[in-house]
């Protein structure tokens, strides 16, 4: 965006990585819904599309604010007019430093976890977001022991009845033929021959995309499909190793068998997880997958930026922090603007892109003078992906988040095919679920925005027999 509105300035790219992540076959599905694949791109493609682009491939070491100065792992310093901070996030490991614990965000991590799982009998699973939602159902042949520290899974997106709705997608025995992938691999010229060390998480990567599991070849040992075991409400009290756990003398427990009481294990594993609930569990290796944590920690150092509470450096509606010529997008930033009632932040690919457009958009006003609005994708909350191979979409206050009590949910199901929930406050639509091909995604997405009085319609707007959509159109 920035070298297209300003062809003959200079626009550096600094990143880590040596490749980028392009945004490729867009499509607008609504006013707010956007679909789109990530694929890795070799930044030389960047720099021969965009002539006064160019690609520093280094980390940053530190910023020095009140120089205008950035300085690169490799030596380097560079000397900016404006600067936009968009370093994404880091997985939030359960513990640090452990060989057998592997954090998953970016595609160097998702590489080194297909190497892992590919001897695995056995992993555990801690997390209940979008990329735990997708590693149990993704992976085959490997058994899986899934914490979550909630009553439902996936409850980031969903409620408990849409979890309900999904969970037999994970016991069913035939998997769907996989789609084919879409995306382009683009390996590291030698970093193949080198063995990685197990946690690759350290290295800082690129953040997936929302397929990126696709291609990757997630199977185990074992012949079996899929085998999953949940424990709810509970989260990891400690890590034993191999030596600690035997010193313990405590029991671990086999996979659990259908309604039956759970055995002692038999088997000796690389590493035992002892969950709150007192149930001990002995597995090949752990996945974190615990959300993120904003990668601020490169720019703090003698710099006075405002921190929201979740750890980003703060920004206003024009996408800048606290410091003068310094933006942020994305999962490094903190929404702290006044944000539209049927709006939330959500550290998801969606809005990482839509933030980085807009702050690209505020940039060159700033720099021309001009004022510019809000833009319209701050709206609505509105993201689509893929859950089990469902089509999930969530709009608005899906969850009813900040609307207290007063509120009411109504609900559409039918077994195995779609979930539909509507969010409803005072007669007007806030927020909705959609799982599977519901086509009620721009009619629900019309009646979020224009907060019509629905009281009238009342059970009737969720009934099948009913075509809302020709009814709002």
């Amino acid at each position: 965006k920035l070298a297209m509105e300003f062809p003959s300035e200079d626009i550096f790219l600094m990143t880590a990585s040596p490749v980028i992540k392009a945004v490729t076959n867009f499509k607008q599905v609504s006013k707010t819904l956007e679909e789109f694949d990530v694929e890795e791109q070799p930044s030389s493609l960047l720099e021969k599309r965009y002539p006064n682009i160019k690609v520093i491939q280094s980390g940053v070491k530190q910023l020095k604010s009140d120089e205008h100065k950035i300085f690169t792992e490799d030596g380097r310093e560079c000397i900016y007019e404006k600067l936009c901070l968009c370093a994404g996030a880091n997985p939030k490991l359960i513990v640090e430093g452990n060989p057998y614990v592997l954090g998953i965000r970016d595609t160097d991590s998702a590489q080194a976890f297909q190497k892992n799982l590919a001897q695995a009998e056995r992993i555990v699973v801690v997390g209940n977001g979008g990329i735990a939602l997708e590693l149990v159902y993704e992976v085959q042949g490997c058994e899986v022991i899934w914490a979550i520290k909630d009553r439902a899974i996936g409850n980031t997106f969903f409620d408990a009845g849409a979890a309900e709705f999904l969970i037999p997608k994970l016991t069913a025995e035939n998997q769907e033929t996989p789609m084919e992938c879409k995306r382009t691999k683009y390996t590291i010229e030698g970093s193949d021959e080198k063995e990685r060390p197990i946690a690759a998480s350290d290295k800082l990567g690129s953040a997936l995309g929302p397929d990126w599991h696709e291609g990757l070849h997630l199977k185990g040992t074992k012949e079996f499909s899929r085998k999953v075991h949940i424990e709810i409400l509970c989260e990891v009290k400690k890590i034993h190793l191999q030596q600690e756990f035997l010193q313990l003398r405590q029991t671990s427990l086999a996979f659990p068998k259908e309604e039956k009481n759970a055995e002692a294990d038999e088997v000796l594993w690389p590493v035992y997880v002892e969950l709150t609930n007192g149930k001990i569990y002995g597995c090949d290796f752990i996945v974190s997958a615990t959300g993120v944590v904003p990668n601020v920690k490169p720019f703090l150092d003698g710099n006075s930026f405002a921190v929201g509470e979740d750890g980003g450096l703060k920004v206003d509606k024009h996408m800048h922090t606290s410091l003068p010529n310094i933006y942020a997008a994305g999962d490094i930033c903190t929404a702290s603007w006044e944000p539209s009632p049927l709006w939330h932040q959500m550290r998801l690919w969606t809005q990482a892109r839509q933030m980085g457009w807009y702050a690209a958009k505020c940039m060159a006003a700033d720099t021309l003078g001009e004022s510019i609005d809000m833009d319209f994708c701050f709206e609505l909350f509105a993201h689509v992906t893929k859950f089990f191979n469902y089509k999930v979409v969530v709009l608005g206050k899906y969850n009813a988040q900040g609307l207290g009590l007063d509120h009411e949910l109504m609900l559409r199901c039918t077994k195995g095919k779609e979930y539909v929930k509507v969010v409803m406050q005072n007669g007007r639509m806030m927020g909705a679920v959609l799982i599977g091909e519901t086509d009620l995604e721009e009619t629900f997405e019309n009646l979020i925005l224009n907060q019509m009085d629905l009281s009238a319609y009342g059970e009737d707007l969720l009934n099948p027999d009913i075509d809302i959509e020709d009814y709002f159109d």
